[in-house]
């Protein structure tokens, strides 16, 4: 299967003792599975539900699966939820960018409806919940970017790579990292931009944040967005180091250098946002 799609994720890790019963357990005998399954498995059975006839939004069930890693040597789970994620996705139809024609030809609007009321219904018995992942198609938004430092970064281009191994650009940092520096990004751009698009963001981004335990692991992971960037570009791209400074410049007050590096680094992304219309 290729590996796609062309998308870039947030994720939350949290250390085990952030679940209730008996799903805390559930999660300890997962992680001891001599193979996990990764993110183009999940890819895979979501295509699965796209392909049948009629389409499936969402499965029928959550999933019980999860992305593991480790933290100070503590166990951190990323549960899936592909259910939810796929339900808060079919809320975000309107800004796909496709002709209605082709967007009805793929997801008719009976499915879809009857997809939201699922949700709705859903939603009422479980106004708490909230996707451990979020995800962008074709870029990287750069509020995500706030949340790490350049030294966070992890590249593996094309020489560092063994057999079987893929490209992979990401960023881990601490919770207690993350949201440090999205308040002092806030604080800055509220200062100098009150009006601007990008406090109401990085509020959100904070936010979501607040709903996590505070030792997860917090990641932004690149994903399909490698198989369409250059090993090359992507050694050079330095987008977290950018964001940072750009916000420094806010915070001493100048506005013209801010300014000249938040559109360089959106006009670089926009480029790569653009090649979805590619033939």
């Amino acid at each position: 299967m290729p590996k796609v799609p062309y998308a870039a994720y947030l994720r939350v890790y949290e250390p085990l003792a952030a679940f209730p019963e008996p799903e805390r357990a559930h999660w300890a005998e997962y992680a001891r599975r001599a193979e996990l399954p990764g993110v183009q498995d999940e890819l895979r059975h979501a295509l699965t539900g796209l392909l049948s006839s009629p389409p499936r939004v969402a499965p029928a069930g959550e999933s019980a699966d999860a992305f593991v890693s480790w933290l100070d040597g503590v166990l951190c789970v990323c549960p899936w939820r592909t259910r939810l994620r796929s339900w808060e996705a079919l809320g975000e139809v309107g800004h796909w960018l496709m002709p209605d024609s082709v967007l009805d030809a793929a997801l008719p609007p009976g499915v879809r409806r009857r997809a939201a009321d699922e949700y709705a219904g859903w939603r009422e018995r479980n106004p708490d919940a909230r996707p451990w992942i979020r995800s962008a198609l074709w870029h990287v938004p750069v509020r995500w970017f706030t949340l790490f430092a350049d030294d966070e970064r992890e590249f593996r281009g094309a020489g560092e790579r063994t057999v079987g191994e893929s490209a992979r650009m990401r960023y881990r940092t601490p919770m207690a990292q993350a949201r440090r520096r999205v308040a002092r990004g806030l604080r800055a751009v509220r200062e100098a931009l009150p009006e601007g698009p990008l406090v109401a963001a990085l509020t959100d981004v904070g936010r979501w944040l607040e709903e996590f335990h505070p030792r997860s692991l917090v990641e932004l992971d690149y994903g399909g967005l490698v198989y369409t960037i250059s090993d090359e570009q992507l050694a050079a791209d330095r987008s977290a180091a950018q964001v940072a400074e750009a916000l420094g410049a806010l915070a001493a007050g100048d506005l013209e250098r801010a300014n000249r590096l938040y559109e360089e680094l959106t006009d670089r992304w926009m480029i790569i946002r653009e090649r979805q219309f590619a033939n």
